[in-house]
Protein backbone atom coordinates (compact mmCIF):
# COMPACT_ATOMS: atom_id res chain seq x y z
CA UNK A 1 0.00 0.00 0.00
CA UNK A 2 1.60 3.40 -0.86
CA UNK A 3 1.20 6.29 1.60
CA UNK A 4 1.43 8.61 -1.90
CA UNK A 5 -1.23 11.40 -1.90
CA UNK A 6 -2.62 14.38 -0.12
CA UNK A 7 -4.63 14.42 2.78
CA UNK A 8 -6.85 16.87 4.35
CA UNK A 9 -7.45 17.30 8.13
CA UNK A 10 -10.54 16.00 9.75
CA UNK A 11 -10.23 15.63 13.03
CA UNK A 12 -7.69 16.48 16.02
CA UNK A 13 -7.74 15.44 19.84
CA UNK A 14 -5.40 16.73 22.82
CA UNK A 15 -3.62 19.32 19.98
CA UNK A 16 -3.20 22.01 22.26
CA UNK A 17 -1.74 20.52 25.66
CA UNK A 18 0.42 18.47 23.12
CA UNK A 19 2.36 21.28 21.51
CA UNK A 20 2.77 23.16 24.39
CA UNK A 21 3.91 19.63 25.82
CA UNK A 22 6.71 20.08 22.92
CA UNK A 23 7.60 23.32 23.69
CA UNK A 24 5.49 25.20 20.84
CA UNK A 25 4.84 28.95 20.99
CA UNK A 26 0.80 29.66 21.77
CA UNK A 27 0.85 32.37 18.92
CA UNK A 28 1.89 29.38 16.35
CA UNK A 29 -0.52 26.73 18.12
CA UNK A 30 -3.36 29.68 17.61
CA UNK A 31 -2.24 30.39 14.10
CA UNK A 32 -2.47 26.62 13.04
CA UNK A 33 -4.80 25.03 15.75
CA UNK A 34 -7.84 26.54 13.19
CA UNK A 35 -6.04 26.65 9.87
CA UNK A 36 -7.01 24.04 7.32
CA UNK A 37 -4.44 21.48 7.26
CA UNK A 38 -3.02 19.53 4.45
CA UNK A 39 -0.49 17.03 4.19
CA UNK A 40 1.24 15.72 1.08
CA UNK A 41 2.74 12.43 0.90
CA UNK A 42 5.74 11.48 -1.54
CA UNK A 43 6.60 7.34 -1.28
CA UNK A 44 9.12 5.97 -3.47
CA UNK A 45 10.17 2.80 -1.92
CA UNK A 46 11.41 2.97 1.21
CA UNK A 47 12.16 7.02 0.59
CA UNK A 48 9.81 9.43 2.15
CA UNK A 49 8.84 13.36 1.54
CA UNK A 50 6.45 14.97 3.40
CA UNK A 51 5.07 18.10 3.02
CA UNK A 52 2.43 19.80 5.25
CA UNK A 53 0.92 22.98 4.90
CA UNK A 54 -1.45 24.47 8.04
CA UNK A 55 -2.03 28.08 7.31
CA UNK A 56 0.94 29.91 6.11
CA UNK A 57 2.90 27.58 7.90
CA UNK A 58 4.89 24.89 5.79
CA UNK A 59 6.84 22.25 7.03
CA UNK A 60 8.97 19.70 5.40
CA UNK A 61 10.84 16.68 5.66
CA UNK A 62 12.29 13.67 4.14
CA UNK A 63 13.28 10.02 5.09
CA UNK A 64 14.52 6.84 4.70
CA UNK A 65 12.78 3.89 6.46
CA UNK A 66 14.96 2.59 9.05
CA UNK A 67 17.72 4.89 8.50
CA UNK A 68 18.33 8.04 11.15
CA UNK A 69 17.26 11.61 9.67
CA UNK A 70 16.72 14.73 10.86
CA UNK A 71 13.45 16.07 10.96
CA UNK A 72 12.14 19.63 11.86
CA UNK A 73 9.20 20.70 14.37
CA UNK A 74 6.58 22.90 13.97
CA UNK A 75 8.76 25.39 15.73
CA UNK A 76 11.75 25.15 13.43
CA UNK A 77 13.49 22.91 15.87
CA UNK A 78 15.66 20.13 14.34
CA UNK A 79 15.97 16.46 16.18
CA UNK A 80 17.18 13.03 14.95
CA UNK A 81 14.54 10.77 13.87
CA UNK A 82 14.68 7.22 13.31
CA UNK A 83 11.17 6.17 11.20
CA UNK A 84 10.31 1.97 10.90
CA UNK A 85 7.65 0.59 9.02
CA UNK A 86 5.64 -2.26 10.33
CA UNK A 87 3.64 -4.25 7.90
CA UNK A 88 3.04 -2.31 4.89
CA UNK A 89 0.72 0.78 6.10
CA UNK A 90 2.25 1.83 9.57
CA UNK A 91 5.11 4.44 10.21
CA UNK A 92 6.76 4.32 13.50
CA UNK A 93 8.97 7.38 14.13
CA UNK A 94 10.95 8.02 17.01
CA UNK A 95 12.14 12.25 17.92
CA UNK A 96 12.84 13.74 20.78
CA UNK A 97 11.03 11.67 23.52
CA UNK A 98 7.78 11.19 20.94
CA UNK A 99 6.53 8.24 19.49
CA UNK A 100 4.67 9.08 16.55
CA UNK A 101 2.79 6.30 14.66
CA UNK A 102 0.96 6.90 11.40
CA UNK A 103 -1.45 4.34 9.64
CA UNK A 104 -2.95 4.54 6.44
CA UNK A 105 -6.41 2.34 6.51
CA UNK A 106 -8.23 2.80 2.54
CA UNK A 107 -8.34 6.78 2.62
CA UNK A 108 -7.94 7.32 6.48
CA UNK A 109 -4.97 8.38 7.79
CA UNK A 110 -4.49 8.57 11.20
CA UNK A 111 -1.47 9.73 13.40
CA UNK A 112 -1.27 9.39 17.12
CA UNK A 113 1.66 11.02 18.83
CA UNK A 114 2.28 9.64 22.53
CA UNK A 115 4.88 12.06 25.12
CA UNK A 116 4.93 10.52 28.41
CA UNK A 117 1.53 9.86 29.32
CA UNK A 118 0.05 12.60 26.89
CA UNK A 119 -1.27 11.65 23.45
CA UNK A 120 -2.64 13.55 20.86
CA UNK A 121 -4.26 11.80 17.92
CA UNK A 122 -5.15 13.55 13.82
CA UNK A 123 -7.33 11.51 11.79
CA UNK A 124 -7.02 13.19 8.03
CA UNK A 125 -8.83 11.81 4.50
CA UNK A 126 -7.43 11.24 1.19
CA UNK A 127 -8.47 14.45 -0.94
Amino acid sequence: MSFTGKYELQSKENFEPFMKALGISDELIQKVKDAKTITEIEQDGKKFKITSTAGSKVLKNQFTIGEECEMELPNGEKVKALVQMEGNNKLIATLKGVKSVTELNGDTLTNVMTMGDLTCKRISKRI
